[in-house]
């Protein structure tokens, strides 16, 4: 079993001040070492986040999400984790998938545990988000090798040692491909586990347009042939 101090969540959050409170204590009702990595926002995210009890880590500038996570990474394993959870702040996930994919990860002895919402449900996907998510995930296996039902999911559980061993140079959308880079390149263990995410009006315009997705291969494909 994972005593529920060693597991940290790790919510990324860019002007998230009309969200964040009701997702952190969400996330508290089961883990209680929260961290909101605040992305330098314009708005009240820190001081919301905080009122609501999360510990708030804060970016000067602006470095998007991979930065966010990467930051989040380093604080948590200093703390001596031994296992963390990437969590959006956009409300689109469940904590309460949270536990069954903490025990898959046991009970496979995998290195990290991916969210699939193909596997799972996706509440009020659209049509051309679905079309988006599919276009992802084949250039994922085109670029990288690995087979999956969903490669863009914020929703993973990392162990201590999946977490040391990625490092997201990619700041912005693409650190989730880049995730993926780094489990084949490390030859990290994964599963997939189904999970739910709900799309509201709210994280529909906060979320990717197909102008992004032609950004994310463009940075991701510069990483490939630099490296």
């Amino acid at each position: 079993m994972i005593a529920k101090e060693d597991v940290w969540v790790i919510i990324p959050a860019f002007n998230e001040d009309r969200m964040i409170a009701s997702v952190v204590r969400e996330v508290k009702e089961i883990y209680g070492n929260v961290i909101v990595v605040d992305d330098a926002s314009s708005d009240r995210t820190a001081v919301t986040a905080r009122s609501a009890g999360a510990r708030v880590l804060q970016h000067p500038i602006n470095l998007g999400q991979g930065a966010s996570l990467q930051t989040g990474f380093d604080f948590a394993l200093a703390a001596g984790a031994s296992h963390i959870v990437t969590f959006d702040a956009d409300g689109q996930h469940q904590i309460a998938d949270v536990p069954g994919m903490l025990e898959t990860l046991i009970v496979s002895g995998a290195d990290i545990a991916l969210g699939s919402r193909f596997l799972g449900n996706a509440i009020g996907m659209s049509q051309s988000r679905r079309w988006l998510l599919r276009a992802a995930t084949l250039f994922t296996k085109l670029t990288t090798g690995l087979s999956l039902s969903d490669c863009h999911n914020g929703l993973r559980v990392l162990t201590a040692k999946g977490a040391r061993t990625l490092s997201l140079r990619q700041n912005r959308m693409a650190h989730a491909s880049e995730i993926l880079g780094g489990i084949q390149r490390h030859r990290l263990s994964f599963v997939e586990v189904p999970v739910t995410i709900s799309y509201t009006d709210y994280s529909r315009q906060k979320g990717q347009s197909f102008s992004d997705a032609f950004v994310i291969c463009r940075d991701l494909l510069a990483v490939k042939l630099a490296s």
